[in-house]
């Protein structure tokens, strides 16, 4: 058996928090792991930005002299990172003379971030003592579809990491690269932004794991956003549904499509804080025994909110499904939906997709699209059955002074969401968290 151990860009950001890192590893290297690392925290938002400047014609390569200045503080060879900078400048050249910016190259540009992390932190743990050597996750089976941005591996990837894998050096841990991949032409993808998470279940999942460790830099899942909240508190345990559910919601701690590989295997997802190692954080599962009667709090900003009204909804079969018709055929994502017996309103993370659906569904009646605003989610396994605590959530909204714009709760669902103005989060979570979890304790 193996561990897979997800290092995210805080807890590689600098000589600092490597060191704690190459201890944690060094502790579990009896579990046989797999370290699988994002960029140094900045360094992909930092190549993003650099190109985006070179495709307007500017120049904004500071983030070269930011991955040298690591490199350098790690005591690494200057020409370690040196084919990877040139390849860089070389291609950031090449954006500038274009001047466009597309998704296959933006997925390019944004791979070096992990490729060059794993070579400097790999170097750090040989000089060091701890065997390691540096992986890009393609070398080692990882083979994705050609969807730019948001890549899948391809069905039976799991078959040729398990070989590649099996092939490596004994004893030697290997440090891989998270969030790209490669498509069967050899053209460098990307599982999304923040991707590293899903590359470690993902791993996992192929691997037939013991568990995968997600470290970063809060005590596990929390019971609301730590930034915005200052007492919110450890979740100890708690299943893959209500760590799905928050996590597509906003919860910062895990990628969206992180437990699907888990839940899939079975594979147990342990969170815990690179900066207190010895913190139990979250572990979650599929049989985690209930717990409160909510979870945890979780938003998600900059959403858009689309409202159709038409009279010709009223008793008329098939009306809705045309209006999610046109908004699949402009690649809308929904995530919530109320209706009435004239209206229907709907809420995505796209607003350029959405306002092009909306455009085609003016012709099925009054159209108005809100952008600003943000899901409010409060989830937990008891939610359903727990009487009354729906008027305690929207009474402690109101009391915030927070107007709620539309609520969605599905018949036992783990999820009461609702919309509100995205200037309103910092008021509404913590009063909900105050009515929901600190008023329990006193």
């Amino acid at each position: 058996m193996t561990i897979v151990m997800k290092f995210g860009g805080s807890s590689v950001a600098d000589r600092g928090q490597i060191e704690k890192v190459a201890a944690i590893v060094r502790e579990q290297a009896h579990r046989r792991p797999v370290v699988v690392s994002s960029a140094h925290k900045g360094i992909t938002d930092g190549l993003v930005r650099a190109a985006r400047a070179a495709a307007a014609g500017e120049q904004a390569d500071e983030v070269i002299a930011a991955q040298v200045a690591i490199a350098g503080s790690l005591g690494c060879d200057p020409g370690l990172l040196e084919p990877f900078l040139k390849e860089i400048r070389d291609l950031l050249r090449g954006i500038g003379l274009v001047k466009e910016l597309s998704a296959r190259s933006l997925d390019y540009i944004s791979s070096f971030g992990e490729r060059m992390a794993v070579r400097v932190i790999a170097d750090f743990m040989r000089r060091s003592g701890l065997p390691a050597q540096a992986h890009d996750v393609w070398d080692l089976g990882f083979v994705t579809d050609s969807n730019f941005n948001r890549a899948w591996p391809l069905p039976g990837y799991e078959a040729a990491m398990q070989a590649r894998f099996a092939a490596l050096p004994t004893g030697v841990i290997p440090v891989v690269t998270g969030f790209v991949g490669k498509n069967a032409a050899g053209e460098i993808t990307t599982v999304g932004r923040n991707g590293s998470d899903l590359t470690a279940t993902l791993i996992g999942a192929a691997l037939g794991a013991e568990e995968v460790q997600i470290w970063s830099d809060t005590d596990g899942v929390m019971t609301a956003d730590p930034r915005v909240v200052a007492g919110a508190r450890n979740i100890p345990a708690m299943r893959f549904d209500e760590a799905a559910e928050l996590a597509y919601f906003g919860s910062r701690v895990l990628h969206p499509s992180t437990l699907l590989p888990a839940i899939a295997q079975k594979i147990p997802v342990r969170v815990m804080n690179t900066n207190r190692p010895h913190h139990p954080g979250t572990v979650i599962t599929s049989d985690a025994k209930a717990g409160r009667r909510v979870t945890s709090i979780a938003y998600k900003e900059r959403q858009t909110v689309l409202t159709l009204r038409s009279t010709r909804m009223f008793e008329q079969a098939g009306f809705l499904s045309e209006v999610f018709a046109a908004a699949a055929r402009h690649g809308v994502v929904v995530d919530l939906i109320a209706t009435s017996e004239v209206s229907v309103s709907f809420t995505t993370h796209d607003a350029a997709a959405l306002a092009a659906a909306a455009r085609e569904l003016a012709a099925l009646g009054e159209v108005e699209v809100r952008e600003g605003r943000s899901i409010l989610a409060v989830v937990g396994r008891e939610l359903g059955r727990s009487r009354g605590i729906g008027a305690e959530i929207l009474e402690a909204i109101a009391a915030a002074g927070v107007n709620v714009e539309m609520v969605s709760s599905a018949m036992g669902s783990i999820n009461l969401s609702m919309v509100i103005a995205d200037e309103d989060v910092p008021r509404a979570v913590p009063a909900l968290h105050r009515v929901l979890f600190e008023a329990e304790e006193r």
